[in-house]
């Protein structure tokens, strides 16, 4: 799918590397077409990296996606540069007017907080809330979808003893789904947190129904009966050597992790981790852009 973008976000030239058909607004203008609106609420510190993932993931359709780019004026971005900001993302009042035909909130490095602990929580609420009228299905990303959960459901996250990292095995639970269709019976995929929500909370909400879990680690995918939400809690988005960037963070901070699991050959950290999630990781996100935003949203906005 062509993927319309301003033309020097950093994220064109990396995925123009990787042939992925990337638009910009001058050659986007002159098409006949009416591309997918989604908005994107990105919270992770390394927004040039979660940019890149992100496009990439939404990237294997026919369909043409403009995407929007959303910061949060009650938190101060401390790892991108300002002048990034100012030029590629828009606060929420510039689009609150609009509707979209999907929404993304990514995940973000606040789990160890209490929800409402968080600087932006008032505003993220304000936005899940608006998102109800203005947005036909959103996709929440690992700390985006226990923050969906609680808001939408009141389900609640719970500190695991200590940091899950690492590439696990998932049991698709009803591949009938349109989320998970051609999706083989087991998935691998990402995770990187250190809190969970449990299948017996979700479980108490009829209109919620769990798509994917793992024995490991826990719920990966729960998806509202109508389409309209859905939560994704690791991250299949990410890319070969974003668990290899944290854990050597880590390390330099002191922290003494853990080798993410199944991630590196004999878990040897100086070897290439095997990428062995990205096919699901792009059905997934395909999927959920042609049944749950495509083919439901109105032509209209």
């Amino acid at each position: 799918m062509p993927i319309k973008v301003q033309k020097d976000l950093p994220a064109k030239a990396i995925l123009e590397t990787e042939n992925i058909f990337i638009m910009d607004e001058d050659r986007a203008l002159s098409q006949d077409i009416r591309p997918l609106e989604i908005l994107i609420i990105n919270l992770m510190p390394i927004k040039e990296e979660t940019e890149t993932q992100l496009l990439r993931a939404l990237s294997n359709t026919p369909l043409q996606v403009d995407c929007t780019f959303l910061m949060l004026e009650s938190h101060t971005s401390k790892n991108t540069s300002a002048s990034h900001l100012n030029k590629f993302y828009v606060f929420f009042d510039e689009v609150k007017e609009k509707k979209f035909d999907g929404m993304i909130i990514t995940g973000a490095p606040v789990e160890n907080m209490e929800f409402e602990e968080v600087n932006y929580w008032e505003e993220l609420t304000k936005i899940m809330e608006w998102s109800k009228t203005n947005v036909t299905s959103s996709l929440h990303i690992c700390w985006g979808a226990q923050a969906g959960l609680y808001y939408h459901y009141g389900v609640p996250k719970y500190k695991r003893d200590k940091k899950l990292s690492g590439i696990y095995r998932h049991r698709v639970l009803d591949r009938k789904v349109p989320l998970v269709r051609s999706l083989d019976d087991y998935v691998m995929a990402p995770h990187s947190r250190y809190t969970e929500v449990r299948r017996e909370d979700i479980e108490k909400h009829q209109g919620l129904k769990i798509l994917a879990e793992s024995k490991e680690a826990g719920i990966l995918m729960v998806m509202s009966e109508d389409g309209k939400q859905v939560f994704i809690q690791g991250h299949p988005e990410y890319d070969r050597m974003t668990l290899n960037g944290e854990y050597h963070r880590d390390l330099d901070k002191g922290m003494n992790p853990e080798i993410p699991c199944n991630y590196y050959e004999d878990d040897d950290p100086d070897t290439m981790p095997v990428l062995c999630w990205r096919n699901a990781a792009n059905t997934i996100y395909g999927n959920w852009l042609n049944y749950y935003v495509y083919q439901v949203t109105p032509y209209e906005l």
